[in-house]
Protein backbone atom coordinates (compact mmCIF):
# COMPACT_ATOMS: atom_id res chain seq x y z
CA UNK A 1 0.00 0.00 0.00
CA UNK A 2 2.27 2.42 0.94
CA UNK A 3 6.46 2.69 1.18
CA UNK A 4 9.38 3.26 -1.12
CA UNK A 5 9.79 1.94 -4.66
CA UNK A 6 12.52 1.25 -6.38
CA UNK A 7 13.35 4.53 -8.36
CA UNK A 8 14.65 5.04 -11.63
CA UNK A 9 15.25 8.85 -12.07
CA UNK A 10 15.88 10.75 -14.84
CA UNK A 11 18.66 12.38 -16.35
CA UNK A 12 19.62 16.74 -15.60
CA UNK A 13 17.68 18.56 -13.32
CA UNK A 14 18.69 20.98 -11.03
CA UNK A 15 17.99 21.90 -7.26
CA UNK A 16 16.00 25.09 -6.53
CA UNK A 17 15.57 26.63 -3.18
CA UNK A 18 12.12 25.44 -2.28
CA UNK A 19 10.40 28.01 0.14
CA UNK A 20 7.84 25.40 0.99
CA UNK A 21 7.38 26.62 4.29
CA UNK A 22 6.33 30.04 4.09
CA UNK A 23 2.78 29.53 2.57
CA UNK A 24 2.41 25.89 4.86
CA UNK A 25 2.11 27.24 8.25
CA UNK A 26 -1.65 28.10 8.20
CA UNK A 27 -4.15 26.36 7.32
CA UNK A 28 -6.25 26.39 4.18
CA UNK A 29 -8.10 29.93 4.17
CA UNK A 30 -11.63 30.83 2.76
CA UNK A 31 -11.67 34.00 0.56
CA UNK A 32 -15.10 35.95 1.16
CA UNK A 33 -17.21 36.05 -2.10
CA UNK A 34 -16.49 39.03 -4.28
CA UNK A 35 -19.01 41.79 -4.92
CA UNK A 36 -18.24 40.62 -8.47
CA UNK A 37 -16.66 37.31 -9.96
CA UNK A 38 -15.47 37.55 -13.96
CA UNK A 39 -15.57 34.06 -15.44
CA UNK A 40 -13.71 33.24 -18.41
CA UNK A 41 -15.44 30.99 -21.00
CA UNK A 42 -11.83 29.68 -21.58
CA UNK A 43 -10.15 27.90 -18.64
CA UNK A 44 -8.89 25.01 -20.10
CA UNK A 45 -7.07 23.22 -23.04
CA UNK A 46 -9.61 23.33 -26.50
CA UNK A 47 -12.23 25.20 -27.38
CA UNK A 48 -13.37 27.84 -25.70
CA UNK A 49 -17.12 27.60 -24.20
CA UNK A 50 -19.83 29.26 -25.58
CA UNK A 51 -22.32 31.85 -23.37
CA UNK A 52 -25.61 30.33 -22.37
CA UNK A 53 -26.53 33.24 -20.58
CA UNK A 54 -27.59 36.94 -20.90
CA UNK A 55 -26.88 40.27 -19.25
CA UNK A 56 -29.98 40.15 -17.00
CA UNK A 57 -30.26 36.29 -16.17
CA UNK A 58 -29.97 35.21 -12.27
CA UNK A 59 -27.87 32.52 -11.71
CA UNK A 60 -27.11 29.89 -8.61
CA UNK A 61 -24.06 28.23 -7.70
CA UNK A 62 -22.95 25.30 -9.89
CA UNK A 63 -25.35 26.39 -12.81
CA UNK A 64 -24.03 25.87 -17.00
CA UNK A 65 -22.88 29.42 -17.78
CA UNK A 66 -20.43 28.06 -20.84
CA UNK A 67 -21.61 25.10 -22.78
CA UNK A 68 -18.60 23.02 -23.93
CA UNK A 69 -19.08 22.58 -28.09
CA UNK A 70 -17.51 19.61 -28.78
CA UNK A 71 -15.61 17.07 -26.82
CA UNK A 72 -11.84 19.39 -26.40
CA UNK A 73 -13.91 21.48 -24.30
CA UNK A 74 -14.94 22.09 -20.89
CA UNK A 75 -18.39 23.12 -19.16
CA UNK A 76 -17.95 26.45 -17.38
CA UNK A 77 -20.15 26.80 -14.52
CA UNK A 78 -21.21 29.94 -11.86
CA UNK A 79 -19.00 30.21 -8.63
CA UNK A 80 -22.23 31.47 -6.80
CA UNK A 81 -25.40 32.63 -7.22
CA UNK A 82 -26.38 36.23 -8.58
CA UNK A 83 -27.40 38.39 -11.14
CA UNK A 84 -25.37 38.13 -15.25
CA UNK A 85 -24.83 42.32 -15.63
CA UNK A 86 -22.29 40.88 -18.83
CA UNK A 87 -20.83 38.54 -21.37
CA UNK A 88 -18.22 40.62 -22.46
CA UNK A 89 -14.52 41.10 -23.09
CA UNK A 90 -12.29 41.35 -19.90
CA UNK A 91 -8.43 40.99 -19.23
CA UNK A 92 -7.63 37.38 -17.98
CA UNK A 93 -4.21 35.76 -16.78
CA UNK A 94 -2.25 35.28 -19.84
CA UNK A 95 1.02 36.17 -21.27
CA UNK A 96 -0.33 37.57 -24.30
CA UNK A 97 -2.22 40.36 -21.86
CA UNK A 98 -4.98 40.54 -24.25
CA UNK A 99 -8.67 39.94 -23.25
CA UNK A 100 -11.39 36.96 -23.79
CA UNK A 101 -15.05 37.05 -23.12
CA UNK A 102 -16.50 36.05 -20.11
CA UNK A 103 -19.59 35.98 -17.96
CA UNK A 104 -19.84 38.70 -15.55
CA UNK A 105 -21.65 38.36 -12.02
CA UNK A 106 -22.96 40.42 -9.51
CA UNK A 107 -22.74 38.23 -6.60
CA UNK A 108 -25.77 38.21 -4.15
CA UNK A 109 -23.75 37.08 -1.33
CA UNK A 110 -26.66 34.01 -0.72
CA UNK A 111 -24.35 31.46 -2.04
CA UNK A 112 -27.72 29.53 -3.85
CA UNK A 113 -26.97 25.89 -5.06
CA UNK A 114 -29.03 25.94 -8.23
CA UNK A 115 -31.42 23.79 -8.69
CA UNK A 116 -29.92 22.04 -11.97
CA UNK A 117 -27.49 21.09 -10.15
CA UNK A 118 -27.08 16.80 -9.98
CA UNK A 119 -27.62 15.61 -6.74
CA UNK A 120 -24.54 12.91 -5.22
CA UNK A 121 -23.65 9.71 -6.42
CA UNK A 122 -22.50 7.53 -3.27
CA UNK A 123 -22.84 4.36 -5.32
CA UNK A 124 -20.45 5.48 -7.52
CA UNK A 125 -18.75 2.05 -7.44
CA UNK A 126 -21.74 0.33 -8.81
CA UNK A 127 -22.34 2.84 -11.86
CA UNK A 128 -20.68 2.10 -15.55
CA UNK A 129 -17.26 4.41 -16.06
CA UNK A 130 -19.20 5.58 -19.23
CA UNK A 131 -21.88 7.21 -16.27
CA UNK A 132 -19.44 8.58 -14.19
CA UNK A 133 -17.16 9.94 -17.23
CA UNK A 134 -20.24 12.25 -18.08
CA UNK A 135 -20.91 12.85 -14.90
CA UNK A 136 -17.30 14.43 -14.76
CA UNK A 137 -17.51 15.92 -18.16
CA UNK A 138 -20.68 17.97 -17.00
CA UNK A 139 -19.03 19.07 -14.08
CA UNK A 140 -16.36 21.06 -16.61
CA UNK A 141 -13.36 18.95 -14.77
CA UNK A 142 -10.24 19.85 -15.73
CA UNK A 143 -6.52 18.77 -14.98
CA UNK A 144 -5.31 21.09 -11.90
CA UNK A 145 -1.78 21.03 -12.27
CA UNK A 146 -1.46 23.65 -14.77
CA UNK A 147 -2.52 22.54 -18.52
CA UNK A 148 -5.92 22.05 -17.89
CA UNK A 149 -6.58 19.58 -20.10
CA UNK A 150 -10.67 17.89 -19.84
CA UNK A 151 -10.21 15.33 -17.35
CA UNK A 152 -13.40 13.22 -18.93
CA UNK A 153 -11.53 13.87 -22.41
CA UNK A 154 -8.19 12.25 -20.13
CA UNK A 155 -10.09 9.38 -18.71
CA UNK A 156 -11.58 7.76 -21.86
CA UNK A 157 -8.51 6.39 -23.43
CA UNK A 158 -8.11 5.55 -27.30
CA UNK A 159 -10.17 1.74 -27.93
CA UNK A 160 -7.04 -1.25 -27.26
CA UNK A 161 -5.56 1.34 -24.92
CA UNK A 162 -4.53 -0.74 -21.61
CA UNK A 163 -4.02 1.65 -18.23
CA UNK A 164 -1.41 -0.76 -16.00
CA UNK A 165 -0.49 2.35 -13.85
CA UNK A 166 -2.92 5.35 -12.46
CA UNK A 167 -0.12 7.86 -11.59
CA UNK A 168 -1.23 10.85 -8.91
CA UNK A 169 1.08 13.70 -9.15
CA UNK A 170 1.29 15.55 -6.32
CA UNK A 171 4.85 16.94 -6.68
CA UNK A 172 5.04 20.56 -6.89
CA UNK A 173 8.41 20.36 -8.28
CA UNK A 174 8.85 24.73 -8.35
CA UNK A 175 9.82 26.42 -5.59
CA UNK A 176 6.87 28.51 -3.53
CA UNK A 177 3.92 26.32 -4.72
CA UNK A 178 2.21 24.04 -2.38
CA UNK A 179 -1.42 23.81 -2.50
CA UNK A 180 -1.51 19.81 -3.58
CA UNK A 181 0.40 19.74 -0.39
CA UNK A 182 -2.01 21.56 1.83
CA UNK A 183 -4.69 19.58 -0.23
CA UNK A 184 -3.34 15.98 0.96
CA UNK A 185 -2.90 17.34 4.85
CA UNK A 186 -6.46 18.63 4.95
CA UNK A 187 -8.36 16.58 2.27
CA UNK A 188 -6.50 12.79 1.70
CA UNK A 189 -9.46 11.23 2.01
CA UNK A 190 -11.49 13.31 -0.35
CA UNK A 191 -8.30 12.60 -2.90
CA UNK A 192 -8.64 8.75 -2.12
CA UNK A 193 -11.83 8.51 -3.13
CA UNK A 194 -10.93 10.31 -6.36
CA UNK A 195 -8.59 8.19 -7.08
CA UNK A 196 -10.72 5.16 -6.58
CA UNK A 197 -13.14 6.87 -8.97
CA UNK A 198 -10.57 7.38 -11.52
CA UNK A 199 -9.10 3.94 -11.08
CA UNK A 200 -13.19 2.27 -11.17
CA UNK A 201 -13.23 4.05 -14.98
CA UNK A 202 -9.82 3.03 -16.01
CA UNK A 203 -9.59 -0.20 -14.87
CA UNK A 204 -6.24 0.28 -13.93
CA UNK A 205 -4.47 -2.37 -12.45
CA UNK A 206 -1.95 -0.36 -9.84
CA UNK A 207 -2.04 3.10 -8.03
CA UNK A 208 0.64 5.22 -7.41
CA UNK A 209 0.72 8.53 -5.53
CA UNK A 210 3.93 10.59 -6.56
CA UNK A 211 5.03 13.30 -3.98
CA UNK A 212 8.09 15.15 -2.49
CA UNK A 213 10.20 12.82 0.20
CA UNK A 214 9.91 15.92 2.12
CA UNK A 215 6.01 16.08 2.20
CA UNK A 216 5.55 14.19 5.20
CA UNK A 217 2.44 15.85 6.90
CA UNK A 218 0.34 15.04 3.62
CA UNK A 219 2.53 11.14 3.25
CA UNK A 220 0.87 10.63 6.54
CA UNK A 221 -2.46 11.77 5.80
CA UNK A 222 -2.39 9.66 3.21
CA UNK A 223 -1.06 6.89 4.94
CA UNK A 224 -3.81 7.17 8.12
CA UNK A 225 -6.79 7.79 4.76
CA UNK A 226 -5.25 4.36 3.37
CA UNK A 227 -5.43 2.53 6.56
CA UNK A 228 -7.23 -1.05 6.58
CA UNK A 229 -6.83 -0.93 3.15
CA UNK A 230 -3.10 -2.72 2.28
CA UNK A 231 -5.19 -5.07 -0.77
CA UNK A 232 -6.10 -1.90 -2.79
CA UNK A 233 -2.98 -2.01 -4.87
CA UNK A 234 -2.33 1.85 -4.28
CA UNK A 235 0.73 3.18 -2.99
CA UNK A 236 2.04 6.20 -1.71
CA UNK A 237 5.86 7.27 -3.54
CA UNK A 238 8.17 9.85 -2.00
CA UNK A 239 10.28 11.36 -4.74
CA UNK A 240 13.68 13.23 -3.94
CA UNK A 241 13.66 16.62 -4.61
CA UNK A 242 15.12 17.66 -7.97
CA UNK A 243 13.12 19.81 -10.28
CA UNK A 244 11.29 19.53 -12.94
CA UNK A 245 10.67 15.79 -10.95
CA UNK A 246 6.96 16.75 -11.61
CA UNK A 247 7.49 17.02 -15.01
CA UNK A 248 4.96 14.30 -16.57
CA UNK A 249 7.52 12.08 -18.52
CA UNK A 250 9.82 12.99 -15.76
CA UNK A 251 7.74 11.16 -13.47
CA UNK A 252 6.71 8.07 -15.97
CA UNK A 253 10.61 7.81 -15.91
CA UNK A 254 11.16 7.98 -12.47
CA UNK A 255 8.74 5.82 -11.24
CA UNK A 256 9.14 3.14 -14.63
CA UNK A 257 11.67 3.33 -15.83
CA UNK A 258 10.35 3.34 -19.29
CA UNK A 259 10.53 6.46 -21.56
CA UNK A 260 7.42 8.47 -23.15
CA UNK A 261 7.80 8.33 -26.93
CA UNK A 262 8.65 11.37 -28.83
CA UNK A 263 5.50 12.93 -29.84
CA UNK A 264 3.98 10.08 -27.57
CA UNK A 265 2.08 10.34 -24.58
CA UNK A 266 2.42 8.08 -21.60
CA UNK A 267 -0.48 6.32 -22.55
CA UNK A 268 1.45 5.03 -25.07
CA UNK A 269 3.31 2.34 -22.53
CA UNK A 270 0.34 2.01 -20.22
CA UNK A 271 0.22 4.76 -18.21
CA UNK A 272 -2.24 7.44 -16.97
CA UNK A 273 -0.72 10.37 -15.02
CA UNK A 274 -3.54 12.61 -13.34
CA UNK A 275 -2.77 15.45 -10.65
CA UNK A 276 -4.02 15.50 -6.71
CA UNK A 277 -6.13 18.71 -7.43
CA UNK A 278 -8.10 16.96 -9.97
CA UNK A 279 -8.87 14.28 -7.82
CA UNK A 280 -10.11 16.05 -5.25
CA UNK A 281 -12.24 17.80 -8.30
CA UNK A 282 -13.12 14.35 -9.53
CA UNK A 283 -14.72 13.17 -5.88
CA UNK A 284 -16.30 16.78 -5.46
CA UNK A 285 -18.11 16.17 -8.94
CA UNK A 286 -19.24 13.18 -8.36
CA UNK A 287 -19.72 12.54 -4.54
CA UNK A 288 -21.01 15.72 -3.52
CA UNK A 289 -22.52 16.98 -7.18
CA UNK A 290 -20.44 19.75 -7.35
CA UNK A 291 -19.28 21.36 -10.40
CA UNK A 292 -15.73 22.31 -10.54
CA UNK A 293 -15.99 26.46 -9.44
CA UNK A 294 -13.33 26.87 -6.92
CA UNK A 295 -9.34 25.27 -6.21
CA UNK A 296 -6.93 26.37 -3.95
CA UNK A 297 -4.66 28.37 -4.68
CA UNK A 298 -0.97 29.36 -3.34
CA UNK A 299 -0.08 33.26 -2.86
CA UNK A 300 3.21 33.63 -2.21
CA UNK A 301 7.10 35.46 -2.61
CA UNK A 302 8.61 37.65 -0.49
CA UNK A 303 5.92 40.71 -1.82
CA UNK A 304 3.51 39.48 0.53
CA UNK A 305 2.95 39.99 3.69
CA UNK A 306 1.28 36.68 5.15
CA UNK A 307 1.99 33.47 2.55
CA UNK A 308 -0.74 31.13 2.49
CA UNK A 309 -2.78 28.72 0.70
CA UNK A 310 -7.09 30.23 0.05
CA UNK A 311 -10.05 27.96 -1.39
CA UNK A 312 -10.64 30.49 -3.83
CA UNK A 313 -14.41 30.50 -6.49
CA UNK A 314 -13.19 31.10 -9.76
CA UNK A 315 -13.29 34.46 -11.33
CA UNK A 316 -12.27 36.09 -8.02
CA UNK A 317 -9.98 39.38 -8.98
CA UNK A 318 -6.14 38.20 -7.96
CA UNK A 319 -6.07 41.75 -6.31
CA UNK A 320 -8.59 40.23 -3.45
CA UNK A 321 -5.93 37.23 -3.02
CA UNK A 322 -3.34 39.40 -2.52
CA UNK A 323 -5.02 41.29 0.07
CA UNK A 324 -6.48 38.00 1.89
CA UNK A 325 -2.70 37.06 2.31
CA UNK A 326 -1.73 40.11 4.08
CA UNK A 327 -0.86 42.65 0.86
CA UNK A 328 1.97 44.04 -0.85
CA UNK A 329 4.59 44.70 0.96
CA UNK A 330 8.00 46.64 0.09
CA UNK A 331 8.75 47.53 -3.32
CA UNK A 332 6.96 44.69 -5.19
CA UNK A 333 8.81 44.28 -9.11
CA UNK A 334 6.54 41.68 -10.57
CA UNK A 335 3.10 39.20 -10.01
CA UNK A 336 3.72 35.86 -11.77
CA UNK A 337 1.14 33.44 -12.18
CA UNK A 338 2.25 29.92 -11.49
CA UNK A 339 5.73 29.46 -10.71
CA UNK A 340 8.97 31.25 -10.90
CA UNK A 341 10.34 28.85 -13.42
CA UNK A 342 7.41 28.25 -15.45
CA UNK A 343 4.93 30.82 -14.72
CA UNK A 344 4.68 34.45 -16.84
CA UNK A 345 4.38 37.59 -15.37
CA UNK A 346 1.11 39.68 -15.17
CA UNK A 347 0.90 42.91 -16.24
CA UNK A 348 -1.78 44.21 -13.16
CA UNK A 349 -3.70 42.03 -10.30
CA UNK A 350 -7.51 43.12 -12.11
CA UNK A 351 -7.24 39.12 -13.85
CA UNK A 352 -9.61 36.40 -12.47
CA UNK A 353 -8.46 33.54 -11.33
CA UNK A 354 -9.26 30.41 -13.89
CA UNK A 355 -9.16 26.71 -13.62
CA UNK A 356 -5.25 26.66 -14.18
CA UNK A 357 -4.15 29.30 -11.86
CA UNK A 358 -2.61 26.99 -8.73
CA UNK A 359 0.12 29.82 -7.51
CA UNK A 360 0.15 33.87 -7.58
CA UNK A 361 3.54 34.79 -6.52
CA UNK A 362 4.36 38.36 -5.38
CA UNK A 363 8.45 39.17 -5.50
CA UNK A 364 10.31 42.09 -4.49
CA UNK A 365 13.13 43.63 -6.32
CA UNK A 366 15.77 41.78 -4.83
CA UNK A 367 13.84 38.64 -4.36
CA UNK A 368 12.77 38.70 -8.39
CA UNK A 369 15.21 40.80 -9.86
CA UNK A 370 15.18 41.69 -13.69
CA UNK A 371 17.20 39.60 -15.78
CA UNK A 372 21.11 40.08 -16.09
CA UNK A 373 22.47 41.69 -19.38
CA UNK A 374 23.39 38.09 -21.72
CA UNK A 375 26.97 37.65 -22.15
CA UNK A 376 28.29 35.41 -25.59
CA UNK A 377 27.90 31.50 -24.57
CA UNK A 378 31.11 30.11 -23.64
CA UNK A 379 30.27 26.47 -24.50
CA UNK A 380 30.50 25.47 -20.59
CA UNK A 381 27.88 22.46 -21.22
CA UNK A 382 26.57 23.13 -18.15
CA UNK A 383 23.04 23.88 -20.10
CA UNK A 384 23.47 20.16 -21.30
CA UNK A 385 23.92 18.77 -17.94
CA UNK A 386 20.69 20.10 -16.44
CA UNK A 387 18.18 19.63 -19.31
CA UNK A 388 16.01 16.39 -18.21
CA UNK A 389 15.17 15.54 -21.67
CA UNK A 390 18.81 15.02 -22.87
CA UNK A 391 18.90 18.10 -25.40
CA UNK A 392 21.99 19.65 -26.12
CA UNK A 393 20.28 22.87 -25.32
CA UNK A 394 23.77 25.24 -26.25
CA UNK A 395 23.35 23.49 -29.99
CA UNK A 396 19.66 24.85 -29.77
CA UNK A 397 20.40 27.80 -28.71
CA UNK A 398 22.71 28.31 -32.35
CA UNK A 399 20.46 27.10 -35.20
CA UNK A 400 17.61 28.96 -33.00
CA UNK A 401 19.76 32.34 -33.32
CA UNK A 402 20.13 31.05 -37.44
CA UNK A 403 16.81 30.54 -37.45
CA UNK A 404 17.15 26.90 -38.72
CA UNK A 405 14.53 24.94 -38.78
CA UNK A 406 15.66 21.79 -40.31
CA UNK A 407 19.09 21.63 -37.62
CA UNK A 408 16.84 22.64 -34.94
CA UNK A 409 14.17 19.52 -36.17
CA UNK A 410 17.01 16.84 -35.90
CA UNK A 411 18.73 18.61 -32.54
CA UNK A 412 14.71 17.69 -30.92
CA UNK A 413 13.59 21.71 -30.33
CA UNK A 414 10.08 20.30 -30.17
CA UNK A 415 11.28 17.40 -27.05
CA UNK A 416 12.32 20.91 -25.08
CA UNK A 417 9.45 21.14 -22.06
CA UNK A 418 10.66 24.65 -21.78
CA UNK A 419 11.52 23.84 -18.13
CA UNK A 420 13.85 26.48 -17.77
CA UNK A 421 16.45 24.37 -16.30
CA UNK A 422 18.97 25.37 -18.50
CA UNK A 423 18.94 29.05 -18.54
CA UNK A 424 18.48 28.83 -14.66
CA UNK A 425 22.32 27.10 -15.11
CA UNK A 426 23.34 28.92 -17.43
CA UNK A 427 26.86 32.05 -16.65
CA UNK A 428 26.00 33.86 -19.42
CA UNK A 429 22.31 34.70 -18.43
CA UNK A 430 20.99 33.90 -21.79
CA UNK A 431 17.16 33.53 -22.30
CA UNK A 432 17.50 29.98 -23.71
CA UNK A 433 13.89 29.24 -23.41
CA UNK A 434 12.68 32.63 -24.61
CA UNK A 435 15.15 31.41 -27.98
CA UNK A 436 13.19 28.35 -28.02
CA UNK A 437 9.80 29.11 -27.61
CA UNK A 438 10.35 32.00 -30.24
CA UNK A 439 11.60 28.71 -32.81
CA UNK A 440 8.75 26.65 -32.00
CA UNK A 441 6.43 29.81 -32.66
CA UNK A 442 8.16 30.43 -36.14
CA UNK A 443 7.95 26.82 -36.99
CA UNK A 444 4.57 26.35 -36.39
CA UNK A 445 3.45 29.33 -38.11
CA UNK A 446 5.77 28.26 -41.21
CA UNK A 447 4.01 24.64 -40.60
CA UNK A 448 0.49 26.86 -40.44
CA UNK A 449 1.38 28.95 -43.52
CA UNK A 450 2.40 25.73 -45.84
CA UNK A 451 -0.92 23.93 -44.86
CA UNK A 452 -2.60 27.01 -45.91
CA UNK A 453 -0.87 27.11 -48.83
CA UNK A 454 -1.64 23.55 -49.75
CA UNK A 455 -4.93 24.30 -48.98
CA UNK A 456 -4.93 26.99 -51.39
CA UNK A 457 -3.21 24.79 -53.66
CA UNK A 458 -5.83 22.04 -53.35
CA UNK A 459 -8.63 24.43 -53.68
CA UNK A 460 -7.29 26.03 -56.99
CA UNK A 461 -6.54 22.45 -58.13
CA UNK A 462 -10.16 21.53 -57.24
CA UNK A 463 -11.56 24.41 -59.22
CA UNK A 464 -9.76 23.77 -62.12
CA UNK A 465 -10.49 20.57 -62.42
CA UNK A 466 -14.14 21.49 -61.67
CA UNK A 467 -14.16 24.28 -64.78
CA UNK A 468 -12.59 21.55 -67.04
CA UNK A 469 -14.85 19.17 -66.11
CA UNK A 470 -17.70 21.81 -66.59
CA UNK A 471 -16.01 23.04 -70.53
CA UNK A 472 -16.07 18.59 -70.97
CA UNK A 473 -19.67 18.34 -69.95
CA UNK A 474 -21.06 21.19 -71.96
CA UNK A 475 -18.71 20.39 -74.95
CA UNK A 476 -20.29 16.72 -74.80
CA UNK A 477 -24.02 18.70 -74.37
CA UNK A 478 -23.45 20.69 -77.62
CA UNK A 479 -21.96 17.41 -79.45
CA UNK A 480 -25.01 15.77 -78.35
CA UNK A 481 -27.26 18.49 -79.26
CA UNK A 482 -25.52 18.92 -82.88
CA UNK A 483 -26.31 15.09 -83.61
CA UNK A 484 -29.90 15.27 -82.59
CA UNK A 485 -30.06 17.85 -84.53
CA UNK A 486 -28.64 16.28 -87.46
CA UNK A 487 -30.49 13.63 -86.45
CA UNK A 488 -33.58 15.37 -87.19
CA UNK A 489 -32.73 17.19 -90.50
CA UNK A 490 -31.86 13.77 -91.94
CA UNK A 491 -35.32 12.93 -90.76
CA UNK A 492 -37.08 15.58 -92.15
CA UNK A 493 -35.23 15.40 -95.56
CA UNK A 494 -35.90 11.48 -96.04
CA UNK A 495 -39.86 12.18 -94.75
CA UNK A 496 -39.45 15.28 -98.22
CA UNK A 497 -38.29 12.97 -100.01
CA UNK A 498 -40.39 10.22 -99.68
CA UNK A 499 -43.42 12.37 -99.65
CA UNK A 500 -42.53 13.17 -103.20
CA UNK A 501 -42.14 9.73 -104.33
CA UNK A 502 -45.63 8.95 -103.35
CA UNK A 503 -47.32 11.77 -104.93
CA UNK A 504 -45.20 10.95 -108.15
CA UNK A 505 -46.52 7.30 -107.89
CA UNK A 506 -49.75 8.81 -107.25
CA UNK A 507 -50.06 11.01 -109.94
CA UNK A 508 -48.78 7.71 -112.64
CA UNK A 509 -51.37 5.81 -111.28
CA UNK A 510 -53.66 8.77 -112.36
CA UNK A 511 -52.50 9.05 -115.78
CA UNK A 512 -52.53 5.63 -116.21
CA UNK A 513 -56.24 5.31 -115.17
CA UNK A 514 -56.87 8.21 -117.12
CA UNK A 515 -54.92 6.43 -120.52
CA UNK A 516 -57.17 3.05 -119.37
CA UNK A 517 -60.82 4.93 -119.83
Amino acid sequence: MSGSASLFGFPGGVRLPTHKAASTGDPIGALPLPPELVVPLTQHGGDPARAVVSAGDTVGRGECIGRAPGEFSAAVHAPTSGTVVAVEDRPVAHPSGLTEPCVVIATDGLDRRSPEAPEPLHDWAQRAPAELRRRIEAAGVVGLGGAAFPTAVKLTPRPGADVELLIINAIECEPWITCDDVLLREHAGAVLTGIRIMRHILGAQEVVIALEETKREAADALHEALAGAEDEGIRVVPVPVRYPAGGEKQLVQSLTGREVPTDGLPLDIGVLCHNAGTAAAVHDAVCLGEPLTERIVTVAGTGVGAPRNLRVRLGTPVSALVEAAGGYRGRTSRLIVGGPMMGHALEHDRVPVTKGCNCFLVGEEYSFPAPEPALPCIRCGDCADACPVSLQPQQLYWHARARDTEALAETGLFDCIECGACAYVCPSHLPLVGYYRSAKAEIRAAEQQQRFAEQARQRYEFRQARLERERREQAERRRRKKEALQTDAGADERGDRKAEIQAAIARARKRKRGGDD
